[in-house]
């Protein structure tokens, strides 16, 4: 319904904001129409940018009809004329004023501030976002109990005892472990008091919530539970959940321990994804060398160095694979 898409945007927006945020609001590839120009990975291309700042201009489209069953219509309509076949974005505006006459006098595409041209062409944020009042019964839950965690004195016996998070949705969940995120590091009480809290609880629940927690764990440097981030990296092969990690425990004083649970497990990682962390573990040092993980043992010395610069070194890594948790 629409409290539960409401609260479903209001996470995926947070997301495209921390994007925005990391590579700021000039970045090329903030546009909805970025230009496939010599040098540009087509990957960096398809982000979230293309997705929810998409979903903001086709929403905004939507509003403009009045009546969400009209889009429907014209939806329908749309796919029909050009199923099987490949569009550009200005066929889906021609389509669109073509079918809303009324809206074409108008002159509706050239609205000051919001003319399609700037939507498609203009880096930055959205021009519009939609409204998420709709929302407040599930995403207000989230701001009252982070704000329980986060006001001094902590008050640990309220905050625990206010919120079942087993019974949230899974996007509540993830909205409050996000803004956990952004409030990192915490004070070594309260990540302490969270631990004891949820972490047994988090730990049956899936790789969306787990890989927050396990974040807020590494940027937080909270030493008793680093075997579940090792656990998770031992068993978790997908990049949108390793990336992150290794990125966290990159950027802090984990570094070693990131190398360690590497080598132990490069065999069974794809190689591009092999090659991705291997990058990560590079920043800032000598390229790590390829080696057999089968005479490793945890006493192996965190790391190999060697004098050559590897190609991977300098390679982008995809914006599909930048941390945008947090």
């Amino acid at each position: 319904g629409a409290a539960f898409t409401c609260l479903e945007t209001a996470f995926r927006l947070d997301a495209l904001h921390r994007q925005m945020k990391l590579l700021g609001e000039d970045n090329p590839v903030s546009k909805l129409q970025v230009k496939l120009e010599p040098g540009v990975n087509p990957s960096n291309l398809m982000n979230l940018f293309t997705y929810e700042k998409g979903y903001c201009f086709v929403y905004y489209l939507s509003q403009l009809c009045g009546d969400p069953r009209h889009f429907d219509s014209f939806l329908r309509a749309y796919i029909e004329k050009y199923k099987f076949t490949s569009v550009v974005a200005q066929d889906l505006l021609d389509s669109f004023l073509n079918f809303f006459p009324e809206l074409k006098e108008q002159c509706v595409e050239s609205k000051a501030g919001l003319e399609f041209e700037r939507w498609l062409n203009a880096t930055g944020p959205p021009l519009a976002e939609p409204d998420l009042s709709q929302g407040s019964s599930l995403t207000r839950p989230v701001e009252t109990l982070f704000k329980l965690w986060t006001t001094e004195p902590l008050d640990s016996v309220a905050a625990a005892s206010s919120v079942d998070l087993t019974k949230w949705r899974t996007f509540q969940t993830v909205l409050f472990l996000d803004r956990l995120l952004d409030g990192s590091p915490l004070p070594h009480e309260v990540i302490k008091k969270l631990s004891e809290c949820y972490s047994s609880q988090l730990d049956s629940m899936n790789a969306e919530i787990r890989i927050r927690w396990l974040q807020i764990v590494v940027r937080n440097d909270y030493y008793p539970d680093l075997y579940k981030v090792r656990r998770f990296l031992e068993n978790q092969m997908s990049r949108m959940y390793t990336i992150p990690l290794y990125e966290d425990l990159c950027t802090g004083t984990l570094k070693s321990f990131a190398l360690e649970i590497f080598y132990q497990t490069q065999n069974q990682l794809h190689p591009n994804l092999r090659k991705t962390i291997q990058q990560i573990l590079s920043q800032g040092l000598n390229p790590l060398p390829a080696i057999d993980t089968t005479a490793v043992t945890t006493d192996t010395p965190a790391m190999v160095l060697e004098d050559k610069v590897s190609e991977a070194t300098n390679g982008a890594i995809s914006l599909r694979d930048v941390n945008v948790s947090a």
